[in-house]
């Protein structure tokens, strides 16, 4: 019988992708999709230097991606794994893409949209809200960030 692939080795996985875009001197984040059964779907890091793209976040990237791969503008059933809260235009975009589950690491009180700042999903406008699981990784996502940024000083 297979091993069934966890929450924690999606957020590893998720890791693997912010060390990567940590290599490439991108802010280390890493992000995840999985369909409802534990098929990835597809998986990034930030590539906004590298793209000259502000949008290319990692959360981004993965849903353009599997949105690609599907033929569909919505991804419901869908969870994201990724190593920091969501700024709020991908809290946004995980809105529209309907995704099912969203785990994130690191909470972000400067840039978040999901529990800080403008909190997306507890606004009016808001049409979808995902499931929220912050905190699956969060000691290795917050050292990874804090690493990338100390060396910048």
């Amino acid at each position: 019988m297979p091993i069934q692939p966890t929450k924690s080795t999606f957020m590893n996985l998720a890791l693997d992708e912010a060390r990567a875009a940590g290599a490439r001197d991108e802010v280390p984040i890493g992000a995840v999709l999985v369909d409802g059964v534990g098929n990835i779907l597809a998986r990034a890091g930030n590539r906004t230097e590298a793209g000259s793209d502000p949008t290319a976040h990692a959360e981004m990237e993965v849903i353009r991606q599997a949105c690609n791969l599907r033929g569909a503008a919505r991804l419901p059933g869908c969870a994201l794994y990724v190593t920091l809260e969501p700024c709020p235009m991908c809290a946004t975009a995980i809105s529209f893409a309907r995704l099912a589950r969203l785990y994130y690491a690191a909470p972000d009180p400067k840039g978040g949209g999901v529990e800080h700042g403008p909190r997306i999903f507890h606004q009016p406008s808001c049409h979808y809200r995902p499931e929220l699981y912050p905190g699956i990784g969060e000691g290795e996502a917050a050292a990874l960030l804090r690493a990338f940024f100390q060396a910048r000083r």
